[in-house]
């Protein structure tokens, strides 16, 4: 058998794992090697082939490379304090800036526990203990979990597409995680545990500095958004894939679908009202990451809106690029028109301004194919109940509106935030939740294959985290689209469609790390969903027209 690296050809002994077989080309990399992608699956680096294949070595500065660590940090840190503590109840929350916010419960969190957690987790990071996948059949687990009285994994048993049950081994620790996991524990030398509201900070470095951690960038707004959904869902006993699948087995969902819904009916209603008590508001700015669901809480808040007496009037700013000639151009040579500068800004003002002054405007209709604006006499002027609500990727931005004044602007960050663990220690990436949107949509509406959403996925957050996610603590509200139950409804769509990429293909690895995650799911109908909710927008039936 041979594997190919780096160009390179290697000669591969029955038995020898791909860390021993590249041994010197790990050890020869720019940065520490964490895990890798044989024939397009992301594998353990002592992953045993059994045939002839293709590896692309990881570090942290890739997207896998950067779960694998943040896994095993997670991991050490459950290690440790399980070790500290045993009676305390650990719970691995969501993400804050390239770090994860965890809560103990039946333990006061004090400077002495932390103080004591992290030289813990430096204690077993020194050691570089192996971390080894010990695998069971359903059977064999459940003798396990019967004699152990752990929740830890208990997930597994039971799933249909599961046949084995598998955990980790570090020394006597074990626990579940979703994906591969680095060999030992010394690959994760950055980390820090900082007290933090309620819980604490677990803490890595980001992609692009992978040896430093960098300052923490404080996120209120978005943590109090998380903070508010979390505690709803834990007071539902619907904040793991376990206890809403075992609600689910109930009624169908029923329940489940009308407490999101109504949560999301109560948040948008109370939105509205904030909006009709300022009369001084004239223009509603709305932003937020892709597959959000920003059209239908745009028109859900449309409708809340009336209710208050306020007639929303809708401008587009795809609209008001500027002429092709004139637009910005990226490091590659092609045209950048997410940057705010393909932005007419000057004329986009002029024309917001004198809207706001009661005047009317012919607004221009801008043609993608010749890249100039043209005047169709498309007449605009706001009375005196209207206000201006405008979408888009720059909306909290001030330099989009710079010359409106910041008292007539009201602006909202929209995102699906997911609150619903896998179990306490595994949480579901709220940019997973948006790629399947995004991938169901895709291929309804718009003829895209997974395989096609997926490659231009990163390109897609690139451009999220550039222009959207450093404004979204200047919004005056946020608003959480994620719906708890919309992945068991969403796997019926995504399944077939991320199975028709092979394992001939780079996408191959995305797509079954996302199989995996939406097989935990029991399959939701999608009877009992109401026109109007936001999932409408991506697997059909909406009252709403788009």
């Amino acid at each position: 058998m041979k594997l190919i690296c780096n160009g390179k050809e290697f000669e591969i002994n029955q038995g020898q794992s791909i860390f021993e077989t590249l041994k010197t080309e790990i050890e020869n990399a720019k940065n520490e090697i964490i895990t890798c992608i044989f024939n397009n699956e992301i594998k353990s680096l002592n992953y045993i082939p059994e045939e002839s294949g293709k590896v692309e070595l990881l570090d942290y500065t890739d997207t896998e490379g950067k779960r694998v660590y943040v896994r095993g940090i997670t991991y050490i840190m459950a290690m440790a304090v399980h070790e500290l503590y045993p009676e305390a109840l650990l719970t691995v929350n969501y993400q804050l800036d390239n770090s994860m916010f965890c809560t103990l419960e039946k333990l006061e969190i004090t400077d002495e526990v932390i103080s004591n957690i992290k030289s813990k987790m430096r204690e077993i990071i020194d050691e570089d203990l192996p971390i080894k996948k010990v695998k069971m059949t359903q059977e064999e687990a459940e003798k396990f979990y019967e004699r152990e009285k752990t929740l830890r994994g208990i997930l597994q048993i039971n799933t249909e597409t599961k046949e084995e049950v598998s955990l980790y081994y570090c020394k006597d620790y074990y626990n579940y995680f979703y994906g591969v996991m680095p060999i030992s524990t010394g690959y994760m030398k950055a980390y820090d545990i900082v007290k933090y509201g309620k819980g604490f900070l677990l803490r890595y470095p980001s992609k692009k500095t992978p040896n430093k951690l960098q300052d923490f960038m404080e996120n209120k707004k978005l943590m109090s958004t998380f903070q508010e959904y979390e505690d709803i869902h834990r007071l539902l006993k619907l904040n793991t894939i376990y206890r809403l699948n075992k609600k689910i087995e109930e009624d169908d969902g029923k329940e489940t679908i009308l407490l999101a819904e109504g949560l999301h009916e109560k948040k948008i209603s109370d939105i509205a009202d904030k909006i009709a008590k300022n009369k001084k508001i004239k223009m509603i700015l709305i932003a937020g990451p892709s597959s959000s669901g920003k059209t239908t809480f745009a028109k859900r808040l449309g409708i809340q809106l009336k209710l208050n007496g306020i007639e929303p009037k809708t401008l587009s700013v795809d609209n008001y690029f500027v002429e092709r000639e004139q637009n910005p151009i990226d490091e590659h040579g092609n045209y950048d028109f997410e940057c705010i500068e393909a932005i007419d800004l000057r004329l986009f003002n002029e024309q917001i301004l004198k809207l706001l002054a009661g005047k009317e405007v012919e607004t221009p209709n801008f043609d993608f194919e010749t890249g100039h604006k043209s005047y169709n006499g498309d007449k605009m002027k706001l009375e005196e109940n209207e206000v201006l609500v405008v979408e888009g990727i720059h909306c909290l931005n001030d330099k989009l509106t710079e010359a409106i004044p910041l008292d007539q602007k009201f602006k909202i960050y929209i995102s699906a935030l997911t609150v619903l663990n896998i179990d306490y220690y595994n949480r579901i990436s709220t940019t997973d939740t948006r790629l399947i949107r995004r991938i169901v949509r895709d291929y309804k509406y718009r003829h895209y294959t997974a395989k096609e959403t997926i490659q231009r996925w990163e390109s897609v957050n690139k451009g999220e985290e550039k222009y959207i996610f450093p404004y979204q603590e200047q919004a005056d509200c946020m608003f959480n689209s994620s719906i708890v139950y919309e992945l068991g409804v969403l796997k019926k769509y995504a399944l077939p469609i991320l199975k028709e990429i092979d394992n001939t293909e780079p996408e191959y690895a995305e797509a079954k790390r996302l199989i995996n995650l939406l097989n935990y799911f029991k399959t939701i109908s999608e009877e009992y969903i109401p026109e109007s909710s936001i999932l409408r927008e991506f697997i059909g039936g909406s009252i709403f027209e788009y």
